[in-house]
C-alpha cells in the first residue's frame, strides 16, 4: 500500500450531488452559473435534496417549511449568552449550538429516512438564526426573531442588522449562498460523510463538518482575505505588500485551488457583486485593491482567485462582521452537507481507509528495569 498525501486524486465514493468536470461546477447536472444567475437559494437546496428543481407550488411549500422552522429554542440562546463573548470565535459557537439542537430534538436518534429529511430541514432553517443571534448577543443586543415573509437570504440579513435589506443586498447574498452550497467531496463534506457512515446521527455529522470548515485552509480563507485587505490599507500599498509576501514565500489567501487549475468558475460572480456593493457603500477602493492583487498574482505566480477572494469584500459590504464570514459559509454549505449525509445513509458503508506504515519495524521489547 502506498499513501497519497491529502488523498489528492483519490476517488473515495460515488455521488449524484455535484460534479467538477473540466473546471465546470454543476449541481445535479445544472451549471452553477445558470443557478447563480436565475435561482433562489431555496430552489438550490430543494434541488440538492430532491434531485430536481421545484415547480412553483413545491417551492412555495418548501419556503414555508423553512420559515416555520427558523426559530431556535430559548435554551440555545441562553447557552450562547453564557459563553465568553469577547474571545469566542463564531464558528466555535455554531459548532456547539448545532450539537445542542440535537439534544432538544426528540427525533435526533431516529434513523428513519423521513425523520432524517425533517431534521435536515430544521437544521438548515435554524443555522441563520443562530449565527445572526450570536452576532447580536455579543454586541449587547437581543436576537431578532426571523420573519416568515422574507426569503432565506433576506431573513439572515434582517436578523443580523435589524432592518429589511434592499434588493441588491438580497441578490448578492442569495448568489453567494448558491455558489457555496456544495463542492463535491471537499474536506468538511468528507468529514460529514465519514461521521455518519458509522450511523451516527445527522446532528453529529453537521457538527463534525462545522469543525472541519473552521480551519483556515478550508472555510476561514475569506476572513483572512479581509484581514489582508485591512493590512494593505490602500491601493498604493498593494505592490509593496505583495512583493514582500513573494520575497518571504508567504501564502496569499484566496488564490489557487486543489481542483480548479484554470480558475474557480464561482469567482467571477462574486467579483461582479464586489464591484457593485463596494461602490454602493462608498468603498470602491476595496474592489480596486482586489483587482490589483488579482493582476499581480496572475502575473507573478500564475494563480487565479478562488471563491473566497471576492466573497470577502462582498460580505464586508453587506455589513457582516469579518469573523462571521465562515459561519455564513457553513449556513450555505449545510445544504450540501445535508444532501451528502442523506445520500450516505441511503447506501451506507463504513468509511475505513488504511494507512501506509512508515514507523520503526520489529523492535524488541525491553523490560522497564533494563531501559
Amino acid at each position: 500500500m502506498t499513501a497519497t498525501k491529502g488523498l489528492e486524486g483519490v476517488v473515495a465514493t460515488t455521488s449524484t450531488i455535484s460534479s467538477i468536470i473540466d473546471s465546470v461546477l454543476r449541481y445535479k447536472g445544472y451549471n452553477v452559473d445558470d443557478l447563480a444567475k436565475q435561482s433562489s437559494f431555496e430552489e438550490v437546496v430543494y434541488l440538492l435534496w430532491h434531485d430536481k428543481l421545484p415547480c412553483q407550488n413545491e417551492l412555495d411549500a418548501f419556503k414555508k417549511e423553512l420559515a416555520e422552522n427558523a426559530e431556535v429554542p430559548d435554551e440555545v440562546f441562553r447557552q450562547l449568552k453564557a459563553f465568553p463573548l469577547n474571545n469566542t470565535h463564531p464558528m466555535a459557537v455554531l459548532r456547539t449550538a448545532v450539537s445542542t439542537l440535537g439534544v432538544y430534538d426528540s427525533e435526533a436518534d431516529d434513523m428513519n429516512e423521513e425523520a432524517n429529511k425533517a431534521k435536515a430541514l430544521r437544521i438548515q432553517a435554524k443555522l441563520p438564526t443562530i449565527a445572526a443571534g450570536f452576532a447580536r448577543i455579543r454586541a449587547g443586543k437581543e436576537p431578532v426573531a426571523p420573519r416568515k415573509d422574507l426569503s432565506f437570504a433576506a431573513n439572515f440579513l434582517y436578523m443580523l442588522n435589524d432592518r429589511v435589506p434592499d434588493e441588491i443586498e438580497v441578490r448578492a447574498f442569495n448568489k453567494a449562498l448558491i455558489l457555496h452550497a456544495d463542492h463535491e467531496l471537499n474536506a468538511s463534506t468528507f468529514t460529514a460523510r465519514v461521521c455518519v457512515a458509522t450511523l451516527s446521527d445527522i446532528y453529529s455529522g453537521i457538527t463534525a463538518a462545522i469543525g472541519a470548515l473552521k480551519g483556515p485552509l478550508h472555510g476561514g480563507a475569506n476572513e483572512q482575505v479581509m484581514k489582508m485587505l485591512k493590512e494593505i490599507g490602500s491601493i498604493d500599498h498593494v505592490e509593496d505588500y505583495l512583493n514582500k509576501k513573494f520575497a518571504n514565500k508567504e501564502k496569499v489567501m484566496g488564490f489557487g485551488h486543489r481542483v480548479y487549475k484554470n480558475g474557480d468558475p464561482r469567482a467571477k460572480h462574486l467579483k461582479d457583486m464586489s464591484e457593485k456593493l463596494t461602490k454602493k457603500i462608498g468603498e470602491p477602493e476595496l474592489y480596486e485593491m482586489c483587482v490589483k492583487i488579482e493582476e499581480m498574482m496572475r502575473e507573478e505566480k500564475g494563480l487565479l482567485p478562488n471563491v473566497d477572494f471576492y466573497s470577502a469584500s462582498v460580505y464586508h459590504s453587506l455589513g457582516i462582521q469579518h469573523d462571521l464570514f465562515t459561519p455564513i459559509f457553513a449556513i450555505s454549505r449545510a445544504s450540501g452537507w445535508l444532501a451528502h449525509i442523506l445520500e450516505q445513509y441511503s447506501d451506507n458503508r463504513l468509511i475505513r481507509p488504511r494507512a501506509e506504515y512508515v514507523g520503526p519495524k520489529e523492535r524488541e521489547y525491553t523490560p522497564i528495569e533494563n531501559r
